[in-house]
């Protein structure tokens, strides 16, 4: 995966590595173009031909995110036994070479701190709705940076929608397994990972962010369980996806490209 030149997306990341009160904020906006670089080549072929199954060969995934956050009147896709009993959540699939740009997308954002190599098909998720990934992110940094936020909404998602085009994408989320990524660590209180793949493109931009508490980190208190986000509604928030998000028009970019 090789990182692609962005100022916007470079000063919006410069922009969500910041501090506020008791909190650490470290995120970071970034696009990949999926032509294979480096080491990717070893990479893509262990994770395409593993246990003798071809690129192509479906994985299942983890039930979506947004699948526990449901608006209202939206109902949760399960699926049945042969008895017509529900089971939970229907899974999403998608190929292992798809599971490979997941991989070295991480691996390329997070080197040379951590390598995400042996992540399972199981740690990723697909996500049906822009939207209500949009609100989720915005939710979470809104509840710790305020009207700092409010001013840099807009050109985040002007810059990532110029880049990627969310319209077309395909949407999947890292669910940490909070042991052997940086969203484990010491005093984390929350973190989000989305992946928008542009097939069209053949391009990955990928949005990472997670709040650290300084005082937990200082008294050796993990964080895990404390949840800033205690007084948001995600049925308040929730959005209909016909519906253009904010004034934008995800059909489009923002801006023509050349």
């Amino acid at each position: 995966m090789k990182l692609l030149d962005n100022s916007k997306l470079e000063a919006i990341s410069e922009a969500l590595t910041v501090e506020t009160g008791d909190c650490k904020i470290s995120g970071k906006v970034e696009s990949y173009s999926c032509k294979m670089a480096g080491n990717d080549k070893r990479l893509y072929k262990m994770i395409s031909s593993e246990n003798g199954q071809s690129p192509n060969d479906l994985q299942a995934l983890s039930p979506p995110q947004s699948a526990f956050h449901l608006g209202p009147g939206q109902m949760l896709s399960t699926s049945s036994s042969s008895g017509g009993e529900e089971t939970g959540p229907l899974c999403h699939t998608c190929s292992r070479r798809m599971i490979y740009y997941l991989i070295a997308t991480l691996n390329a954002s997070f080197h040379p701190d951590y390598d995400f190599s042996d992540a399972k098909s199981s740690e990723f998720s697909k996500e049906p709705s822009s939207n209500w990934i949009m609100n989720a992110v915005d939710s979470n940094l809104y509840s710790v940076l305020g009207d700092m936020y409010a001013g840099l909404k807009t050109k985040l998602w002007s810059a990532i929608n110029d880049e990627i085009v969310l319209n077309e994408c395909e949407i999947y989320s890292y669910n940490t397994d909070l042991e052997s990524d940086p969203f484990g660590e010491e005093g984390v209180l929350w973190s989000f990972n989305y992946f928008f793949y542009n097939k069209k493109l053949k391009r990955i931009l990928f949005v990472t962010c997670r709040a650290t508490s300084k005082s937990a980190i200082a008294s050796g208190d993990s964080g895990i369980g404390f949840d800033l986000q205690t007084d948001i509604d995600y049925d308040d928030i929730y959005m209909e996806e016909t519906e253009d998000y904010d004034g934008y028009n995800l059909r489009q970019r923002s801006t023509p490209v050349n």
